[in-house]
């Protein structure tokens, strides 16, 4: 099933036939949607796509279904998604559900930061856990499977936006009613929705990802507690960071480690040194050093920042954006796969209420609408991160630990004092001290917010666009949400 051998307990088959999404809604005008790429957010797509009504095909170039990589964060944003998509049990089984996060000077271990995660079910409503990225696209992959067709082996070479349709580099043409490009950062549909490809900026940083059996961990006192309390910790220091983390029940440490880019490629499968990466961080604390020393292999990518789009949708309304396709994020907050769940949460919510294809434009601007500041905000917030997490040492550096510092006494105060008023450690340089930006990023509820519009004038411009169909059955493409071009960051 993977490139990576994923967990038993991450199997999900069957779960998403038992589930009711929408109210059980189902679309009236059923499209048939055809999906370009079985990433992360391809799979959940076509999962929510499915469960809305619609027929699904999903193309993918590869001869196999698969995920590379190591661990990654489900914050509760995506938590609750996939709990509700019936993938909870699965996530328990699979996933770490950490205690907390402590931000630590890099030779010495001293604690700056710190947050407490263990709480998150009762601020947020849903679980935070770290897996490894094989478990979660195997659990994605099973939800979707009751409701696509899925093409292997099926490289997209151009796409029709008129048609619409595909072609395959087969010379096959699949035609349908609706493409999605969830083809990830080198996607070849944003080059349709754009008319170009949305330029990459070096961040100047590459990352090192690599895995520890937890063992090692476990057998010296002095790394054994990072095992047996299971906190994110982040080492910060002058240009680069690490951040490390349990996955697969504990059984797996993974790590994250960030440093200057000498000439990497942007790959997820790209094989780094581990004795050049043990090289890069030589200066760090002991217990680093030690876990370094038993890595054996390595994976390294380099990390390219890319502005927001002006939009997400082809002038036709017929080709869309998702995912990495269209706001492909840093790592520093971990919100790259979520940001993509949660398109598909919100694209197959909408689409679920499509009963005229005269609907289909209002549609597709509201979800544009609804994503779109959500995920560029997100992409400032981990370019920030990088700018906090890599200071130099100096008064700089010395101004944010002790504004870290300072949440970190604001968070144990609230441990021994129950919830602070307010939004504690507002502006916090510990992003996720930050009650308010954490309340807005982990209390989202992406079925939520698509159920908002259409509480707050979606139906009635639904109404509108169904009723504006003239006699001879054309449909105004052009309408937008509000009947007019919307603004655009």
């Amino acid at each position: 099933m993977s490139s990576q051998p994923t967990t038993a307990a991450a199997n999900a088959e069957g779960a998403s036939i038992h589930t009711i999404l929408y109210d059980g809604r189902k679309a009236l005008h059923q499209l048939h949607v055809l999906i370009v790429g079985c990433g992360m957010g391809g799979l959940a797509a076509a999962h929510c796509l499915g469960k809305a009504g619609h027929k699904v095909t999903l193309f993918e170039a590869a001869p196999a279904i698969g995920e590379v990589g190591a661990g990654i964060q489900v914050t509760p944003n995506v938590s609750r998604l996939l709990r509700r998509w019936g993938a909870g049990a699965v996530l328990d089984a699979v996933g770490v559900q950490p205690d907390g996060i402590a931000l630590r000077r890099f030779d010495t271990g001293e604690r700056m930061g710190y947050t407490r995660w263990a709480d998150m079910m009762d601020k947020y409503g849903a679980p935070y856990y770290h897996i490894h990225r094989a478990d979660l696209h195997r659990l994605l992959f099973d939800l979707a499977v009751p409701h696509m067709t899925l093409r292997l082996n099926s490289t997209v070479v151009s796409v029709d936006p008129e048609g619409p349709s595909v072609t395959l580099k087969s010379g096959e043409v699949v035609s349908g009613d609706l493409v999605v490009g969830a083809d990830g950062i080198k996607s070849l549909t944003q080059q349709v929705v754009l008319g170009h490809t949305n330029p990459a900026d070096p961040t100047g940083d590459a990352a090192y990802r690599a895995i520890v059996p937890s063992q090692l961990l476990l057998d010296d006192p002095k790394l054994r507690s990072l095992v047996d309390l299971p906190e994110m910790t982040g080492w910060m220091g002058p240009g680069r960071h690490i951040m490390g983390y349990n996955i697969k029940g504990k059984k797996e440490y993974n790590l994250v480690l960030i440093h200057p880019d000498d000439g990497s490629v942007e790959s997820w499968t790209a094989e780094g040194s581990a004795d050049k990466m043990q090289a890069e961080f030589a200066e760090y604390e002991p217990r680093i050093r030690k876990i370094l020393g038993f890595v054996k292999s390595t994976l390294k990518w380099r990390l390219m920042d890319r502005k927001p789009l002006k939009t997400w949708i082809h002038p036709s309304h017929r080709v869309i954006l998702l995912g990495d396709s269209c706001h492909p994020m840093l790592p520093y907050r971990a919100q790259g796969a979520a940001m993509a769940i949660e398109d598909a949460a919100v694209l197959g919510n909408l689409l679920s209420r499509l009963a005229h294809l005269a609907q289909l434009p209002v549609l597709l601007r509201a979800y544009e609408d609804l994503r779109l500041p959500r995920t560029a905000e997100t992409q400032n917030q981990s370019r920030l991160n990088q700018k906090i997490f890599h200071l130099p040492d100096g008064p700089e550096q010395q101004r944010r630990d002790a504004d870290m510092r300072k949440a970190t006494e604001l968070e144990l105060a609230r441990g021994h004092n129950g919830k602070l008023g307010g939004d504690a450690a507002e502006g916090s340089q510990n992003q996720w001290a930050d009650e308010r930006k954490s309340r807005i990023q982990f209390g989202y509820d992406a079925d939520e917010a698509a159920d908002a519009w259409w509480r707050e004038g979606g139906e009635r411009l639904l109404q509108q666009a169904a009723a504006g169909v003239g006699a001879t059955g054309k449909v105004n493409g052009d309408l937008g949400t509000n009947g007019k071009a919307s603004p655009r960051l």
